[in-house]
């Protein structure tokens, strides 16, 4: 059987016409839409992902699309971002310059700042050029180019970037956990990859060969199972030898294990040392594991690169494919992989390698008892707990395994897995090793040392009687260092802010703040003040909260949304506002959810329900990205009753079932009398005065209403809810306390004035709801002051005194109808008309759902920006806001506009009337 002589096949694109055809039409939709698309090409090693991939970038690159184009490695996913940074720096000008990377990649301990500012360069790119981003193998994507890749396809929607994957079919691996995240956002399509049929790998054959095959090599191809590598790998073994002969001989190759026992013994082994190292190495590297010098294994790279099982792409050695290094590695004994593993390790670590490099082969190689892969592991799991956290207790665990007797080291690798592993969220893993690590009789300086871990897991599991329990245990034992027992009283100071007796919490956190400035220990100091700035806003004492919080954010600007908040419950939104501006400027340093909710907080405050509403569902969708819910029921409890405000019901039972849903997960006393007090104000709604009653008196088991916070502003809702029900008692305990809570903060309008607003309402005083008035006019709080009024209209129509009550009800009525909320402003109009005055103004008519007039005006000011050109960030700036509020508004836009891309934002922008 003569070969044709050509260069061998290895398209791979034969019988894969339909697949073919796929991409290209998402490729096409892209370049003409403007709007961004996913692809995802899955199937079984060698099926022709690569090649397929491949053939998109071709076609892409013809269509004009600026491509990015890297692939991940099995035994380099440690490092963070290393999977998409070949992506985004490869191409030609990359998409993302290297001194840019380099500056992102030295903030990767701020996950949700880094994928922005990626979004943004890419953005960048794509306003002038379509651009395609691949990612070859997703399935080996280190943790934080895994969650990049969950952010950025959605992120970039409305822009003109088509990402394409390829990945093995793993279920809920991360290619699906990609496409999951995409799906409904933009156009994604999954093209799975089967076995060729046997025509195309006939085909194959025809093109290797030549068209004379026998029948007999096309009987020996179905081996391949149509895996067309498989097939091309036989085929290459059937044009190095004799074919004439009816039988097989029996020196022929068949396959890739056949045809590396082919290769010369040295040859083999360096390929064995460098299928240790990865699909990558580096040719230095697999000669230091021979134990030979390079020059002695050049002989071997040549045979290794002429037999077509490494490409040098003159930096690093690569494996052709990953099943020829699969092949290899599978032929070297397991007990031997284990040592080598472990060598591959030392020899990275003494060349001056980073921890991050060795680890895959720690995890391999280790055995107990082996203190420098502990010590390696500890280190590389500090140097990615702050951006993959379950990367991290992942190998802090690892280590922890390393050190099975009790000792020094395992106390101390204990501890910071404690730390670790409450940091990734698993805190009963967390405290689980810490009962197993205190259970083994510690010395007492280190019992309390795991205690103060411990007493961070405790703290964030919502068990504070267990922290105050285990706290004070280990500070009556004693034995423990200053520093540590200045932790310990810090903690049990926030343990007790969830008690009744705050006057004893705030004596416990003075001493605890009195220990930490003597031991001079920075956790202790901020565990102190972050207790004492509880146990202040807990006992409504606004203005201690603030000077606590002022001097925690001082030490660490990551409580700067502590402070801004400490602020808006003085009233002071000027100096919140100036906050909020330092904050917008402090790229990658604050809690970036944390800030949402105080620019929530002040903007819900302002009366901008809007702005607010966009704020809440930003942050709690940046919670749901990080999987850190600090604030998703208040948020939800807030935006449902701004819904009701609106007279959206459907949306405030929604915001009420998820609330639920969250309490659940989180049942602390505050989340559960929020919670309650949300399904009184349902209650009431629907008319059933004596659930919503039942609900306060739920509210207040947890504790006086005025203890919780978010609660305090609301108190004349709960007051008028009780008198509907006849419960004068509880109305009269309820004004009590918010005019005790006033007495604690005389200088906040908005405490005082509801203060008299509640009297006001008990008594049935004009004069006295005439008062609250006046308070309230000071009060930066617009909707507080709209309920005052008309609480006042309601009073001086009930006494006859008709046309001070129309006044006072249309002010609030106006009030209500500018801050977007219909439903109280439609109330207050059957009011007036009550009154005889509905004729004068006619309520608002709630904005439209869908088209230009549905938008808000943040929104509109958002659309324009973005139809002219900007850029989410630039937009951001702007209007002073955060890119992801700006994001959360675009979604919006486009969602109310129907339309998919900033193209056609601007075409629409365009063909608008003059105003």
């Amino acid at each position: 059987m003569a070969g044709s002589g050509g260069p061998l096949s290895r398209s791979g694109l034969r019988g894969r016409e339909a697949e073919l055809a796929e991409l290209q039409a998402l490729i096409t939709s892209v370049a003409r839409t403007g709007g961004g698309g996913l692809a995802l090409i899955q199937g079984e090693p060698g099926i022709g992902k690569t090649t397929l991939l491949s053939e998109a970038v071709s076609r892409a690159r013809a269509a004009g699309f600026s491509v990015g184009l890297g692939k991940a490695d099995e035994l380099h996913h440690i490092v963070p971002l290393s999977s998409l940074a070949a992506s985004v720096l490869q191409g030609d000008p990359p998409l993302v310059s290297g001194d840019v990377f380099a500056d992102l990649a030295r903030h990767h301990d701020q996950r949700i700042w880094l994928v922005e500012r990626l979004a943004e360069a890419i953005e960048a790119r794509a306003g002038s050029t379509p651009v395609l981003i691949c990612l070859d193998d997703v399935q080996w994507a280190d943790a934080l180019s895994r969650f990049a890749l969950q952010q950025l396809p959605t992120r970039l929607r409305t822009s003109p970037v088509l990402w394409i994957l390829t990945g093995r079919r793993e279920p809920a691996g991360p290619a699906d956990e990609v496409v999951a995240a995409a799906t409904g956002s933009l156009p994604t399509v999954t093209v799975s990859l089967g076995p060729l049929s046997g025509a195309a790998i006939g085909q194959l054959a025809d093109d290797t060969l030549g068209t004379a095959v026998d029948a007999w090599v096309r009987d020996l191809l179905d081996g391949a199972g149509g895996n067309p590598f498989l097939a091309v790998e036989m085929l290459a073994g059937l044009r190095t030898v004799d074919t004439s002969a009816e039988v097989v001989p029996s020196t022929l190759v068949v396959g890739v294990r056949a045809r590396l026992k082919s290769l010369r013994p040295d040859t083999l082994r360096f390929l064995q040392m460098g299928a240790v190292l990865g699909r990558r190495f580096a040719f230095h590297d697999a000669a230091a594991l021979c134990d030979r010098s390079a020059a002695a294994l050049i002989p071997s790279l040549e045979e290794a690169l002429r037999a077509g099982l490494l490409d040098d792409d003159g930096e690093q050695l690569v494996f052709r494919h990953d099943l020829l290094r699969q092949a290899v590695y599978a032929d070297v004994p397991p007990s031997a992989r284990k040592a080598l593993h472990r060598e591959a390790a030392h020899r990275l670590v003494a060349a001056g390698r980073p921890p991050a490099d060795a680890v895959p082969h720690l995890l391999r190689g280790s055995l107990p008892g082996d203190e420098e892969a502990v010590a390696l592991l500890r280190r590389a799991s500090d140097d990615v707990l702050p951006v993959t956290p379950g990367l991290a207790a992942d190998l802090i665990t690892r280590a922890l395994d390393l050190v099975p007797a009790p000792g020094p080291l395992r106390f101390s690798v204990g501890e910071q897995a404690i730390l670790t592993l409450t940091r990734a969220g698993r805190t009963r893993e967390a405290l689980s090793a810490g009962d197993r690590l205190l259970a083994d009789r510690p010395p007492l300086e280190t019992f309390g040392r795991l205690q103060a871990a411990v007493g961070g897991t405790l703290w964030t599991m919502d068990l504070p009687e267990e922290l105050r329990r285990r706290t004070e245990a280990a500070l009556a034992v004693g034995g423990a260092a200053p520093e540590v027992c200045a932790r310990l009283a810090a903690l049990r100071a926030l343990a007790l802010s969830r008690g009744r007796d705050l006057a004893a919490a705030c004596e416990a956190g003075e001493g605890a703040l009195r220990d930490a400035t003597a031991a001079g220990d920075r956790e202790a100091h901020v565990l102190a003040l972050s207790g004492l700035g509880e146990i202040a806003l807990n006992a409504g004492e606004n203005a201690l909260a603030l000077e606590r919080f002022a001097a925690l954010s001082a030490i660490d600007s990551v409580f700067l949304p502590e402070e801004i908040v400490a602020h808006l419950h003085l009233d002071d939104f000027g100096s919140a506002e100036r906050l909020l501006l330092r904050a917008s400027e402090q790229d990658g340093t604050t809690r970036q959810a944390m800030l949402l909710w105080a620019q929530g907080q002040h903007d819900l405050g302002l009366g901008r329900l809007d702005d607010a509403e966009a704020g809440f569902a930003t942050m709690e969708s940046l919670e749901n990205e990080v999987r850190v819910p600090v604030q998703q029921v208040n948020g939800r409890v807030i935006r449902s009753r701004t819904a009701l405000l609106r007279g959206d019901r459907e949306a405030a039972r929604e915001h009420l079932a998820a609330a639920r849903e969250g309490l659940a997960v989180k049942p602390n006393p505050g989340n559960t009398a929020a919670v309650r007090f949300l399904e009184a104000v349902h209650a009431e709604a629907e008319g059933d005065t004596g659930r919503a009653v039942d609900r306060i008196r739920q509210v207040q088991r947890e504790g006086s209403f005025m203890r919780w916070r978010l609660l305090r502003d609301w108190v004349d809702s709960a007051v008028r809810m009780s008198l509907r029900d006849g419960n004068h008692e509880l109305a009269e305990d309820l004004a009590a306390q918010a005019e005790a809570h006033a007495e604690r903060n005389p200088s906040v309008p908005t405490a005082t004035g509801i203060a008299a607003q509640a009297r006001g309402l008990v008594r049935n005083d004009p004069a006295l709801l005439e008062h609250s008035v006046e308070l309230l006019t000071a009060s930066p709080r617009p909707l507080a002051r709209a309920a005052a009024y008309a609480d006042l209209g309601r009073a001086f129509l009930a006494a006859g005194r008709k046309d001070r009550a129309v006044a006072a009800l249309a002010n609030a009525r106006g009030t209500f109808a500018e801050a977007g909320a219909h439903a109280a402003a439609a109330r207050l109009q059957r009011d007036l008309e009550d009154a005889g005055a509905g004729s004068r103004r006619t309520a608002a008519a709630p904005r439209p759902v869908q088209g230009w007039g549905s938008l808000t005006a943040s929104e509109e000011k958002v659309a324009r920006l973005i139809a002219e050109g900007h850029t989410n960030r630039s937009a951001a700036d702007a209007l002073v806001v955060s890119p992801h509020t700006v994001n959360t508004h675009l979604t919006s836009v486009f969602r109310k506009l129907s339309i998919g891309s900033r193209v056609q934002l601007a075409n629409l922008v365009t063909s608008l009337p003059e105003d």
